[in-house]
C-alpha cells in the first residue's frame, strides 16, 4: 500500500474518531481535541525537521515550546508601567553589562594566543561582568517583583495582538536553539540528547523562578484572544439570530418562555463551538503553511543534502559539505516551528503556566508522534500528531466508560470496581507503550514511511 493511501486511511480514521466524540460526548469536546491535535501536529513537524531530515536527537523540545509560550506573554500582555519605572532602566543596564562581558570575552579569545594569558583575561572579564551584572540586575528584580506581587510583580508585555506572538515565539526558540547549538552540536548523538534535555530543564527552572519575567509559578492568566469571546457572541444580535435560524424547527411550537430559555441554552453552546471553530481555522492555516514549506524544503536540493548527511556524515564531509553548519540550520528551523506551536498552545489555553511544561507531554509524546507517524515523512508526522494526541486524550474517558459498562452489575463501593476506576488514569502511558510496540512490530518505519527516491548528487 502506498504512503498516500495509508495517509488517507489514517486521516479517515481520525475524522471518524472525532465525529464519534462529537456524537458521543459533545461537539465542543471534539473541537477542543481537534485544536490540540493541530498544535501537536505542528510540534511533531518541528521534531521531524530535526530528526527526520538530519538525524538530530533533540529531547529539549519542552524548552522551545515554553519559550514560545513566553512570547505570548511578552507580546500580548499590557506593560506594567509601575514595574517598568521601578526597575526597567536597571535591567537595561544589566543587559548592557552582559553584552559588554560577552564582547570582552570574545575579543580576548580572538586576539590573545592560547595559553595562560588568555585564560587569565577571560576569567577576569567573566568575574567583572558577573559582579557588574549583579549590581544592576538584583536590585531591579527586587523592585519589579515588589510592585503588587499578588496581581502583577512583573514587567508585562508590549500590548500587541497575540497572533503576532506566534512569529515571535518562533524567533525566541530559534535564538535559543542557535545558542544551544553553538555549545552542544559538536557532541555525539547520545551526549547531544543529554545536553538538550539538561538545558531544557534549566530553561524551565528559569521561567519558574524569575517572577519579574512572567510571574513564575504564579502564572499569567487572562491572555488576549485572536477570536471572539463567548460572552460577546451570546450578547450579539447577529449570533442570536443565526442560532435561532439554525434551530427554527426545534423552537417552533414552544411557548414564548420555553423558547427563550431554550434559545439561551442553544446560544451558550453554539458560542463555545463557534470560538473553537475559529481557533481550528487559525491553527489549521498555520499547520498547512508549515507543512507545505517543510515539504518544499524536503524535496529541494537542500533537503536531499540533509538526508545524505543524516545517512552518512563522513561521506558528506568528504564531498565538502559543512555538516556542522547544516546541523545548525536544521536545529534552528525545527526549534522555531516548535516555538510557534508553543505560542499557539498558550493562546488556546489563555494562560502561561511554567509548571505545566513536563518532559512527558512536551518531549516523550512529541517523539512518539514522529515515530508512529513516520520519521522523515512530513505528512506522517502530522498524522502521528493526530493519532497519538487523540489516543492520549481519549484513553481515560474510554477506559472509564469500559469500566462502568463491565461493572454495571456491581455495587458502587465494590473494592474491585473502585480499583478499576482508579486505575483508568494509568491507561494513557500503557496505551502509548502498546501503540509503540505495535508500530515497531508491524510497521517499524511508521504508519506513513519516508519515501526515498532515486539518489541525486549532493548540492549545497
Amino acid at each position: 500500500m502506498s504512503g498516500n493511501a495509508r495517509a488517507a486511511i489514517g486521516f479517515g480514521v481520525v475524522a471518524a474518531a472525532l465525529l464519534s466524540i462529537g456524537l458521543g460526548q459533545s461537539w465542543s469536546v471534539s473541537l477542543a481535541v481537534l485544536n490540540l491535535c493541530l498544535i501537536s501536529a505542528v510540534m511533531a513537524l518541528g521534531v521531524n525537521i530535526q530528526w527526520g531530515y538530519a538525524g538530530l536527537f533533540n529531547v529539549g523540545t519542552m524548552a522551545f515550546a515554553a519559550l514560545g509560550g513566553l512570547a505570548a506573554v511578552v507580546v500580548s500582555q499590557p506593560p506594567v508601567h509601575e514595574a517598568v519605572s521601578a526597575g526597567g532602566a536597571s535591567l537595561l543596564l544589566a543587559a548592557g553589562a552582559a553584552c559588554l562581558t560577552v564582547a570582552l570575552i570574545s575579543l580576548a579569545c580572538r586576539r590573545l594566543p592560547a595559553g595562560a594569558l588568555r585564560t587569565i583575561a577571560v576569567v577576569l572579564a567573566a568575574l567583572a561582568g558577573y559582579f557588574s551584572i549583579g549590581a544592576f540586575f538584583n536590585p531591579a528584580v527586587e523592585a519589579i517583583e515588589a510592585v503588587d506581587p499578588s496581581s502583577t510583580g512583573y514587567l508585562g508585555g508590549l500590548g500587541l495582538p497575540i497572533v503576532m506572538s506566534w512569529a515571535v515565539g518562533g524567533l525566541f526558540a530559534a535564538g535559543a536553539a542557535w545558542a544551544i547549538g553553538r555549545v552542544a552540536l559538536g557532541l555525539r548523538a547520545d551526549y547531544f540528547a543529554i545536553a538538550t534535555l539538561g538545558i531544557s530543564e534549566i530553561v524551565i527552572a528559569v521561567l519558574k523562578n524569575e517572577d519579574w519575567l512572567a510571574r513564575g509559578v504564579k502564572n499569567v492568566t487572562g491572555l488576549d484572544r485572536p477570536v471572539p469571546y463567548e460572552i460577546g457572541l451570546q450578547r450579539a444580535d447577529w449570533f442570536q439570530d443565526l442560532v435561532h435560524s439554525l434551530h427554527r424547527d426545534t423552537l417552533t411550537g414552544l411557548t414564548e418562555t420555553e423558547s427563550a430559555a431554550l434559545l439561551r441554552e442553544l446560544v451558550v453552546g453554539a458560542s463555545s463551538i463557534f470560538v473553537k471553530l475559529c481557533y481550528a481555522g487559525l491553527f489549521a492555516a498555520v499547520l498547512l503553511v508549515v507543512l507545505l514549506l517543510s515539504e518544499r524544503a524536503l524535496r529541494s536540493p537542500w533537503g536531499r543534502m540533509m538526508r545524505a548527511i543524516r545517512d552518512n556524515e563522513t561521506a558528506a564531509e568528504a564531498l565538502g559539505k559543512d555538516v556542522y553548519r547544516r546541523h545548525m540550520q536544521v536545529f534552528v528551523l525545527g526549534s522555531a516551528v516548535v516555538g510557534v506551536a508553543g505560542a499557539m498552545l498558550v493562546t488556546l489555553d489563555g494562560q502561561f503556566t511554567p509548571t505545566s511544561y513536563i518532559p512527558l507531554r512536551f518531549t516523550f509524546l512529541i517523539w512518539v508522534m514522529v515515530i508512529v507517524g513516520g520519521s522523515g515523512n512530513n505528512l506522517g508526522a502530522v498524522l502521528g500528531g493526530f493519532i497519538v494526541w487523540l489516543s492520549w486524550i481519549e484513553a481515560e474517558p474510554v477506559a472509564l466508560w469500559a469500566v462502568a459498562t463491565l461493572t454495571a452489575a456491581m455495587p458502587p463501593d465494590d473494592p474491585f470496581r473502585v480499583h478499576l476506576v482508579e486505575a483508568a488514569a494509568h491507561v494513557r502511558p500503557i496505551l502509548m507503550g502498546v501503540i509503540l510496540l505495535l508500530v515497531m512490530r508491524f510497521t517499524p518505519r511508521g504508519v506513513v514511511p519516508e519515501t526515498v527516491g532515486r539518489q541525486r548528487p549532493l548540492s549545497s
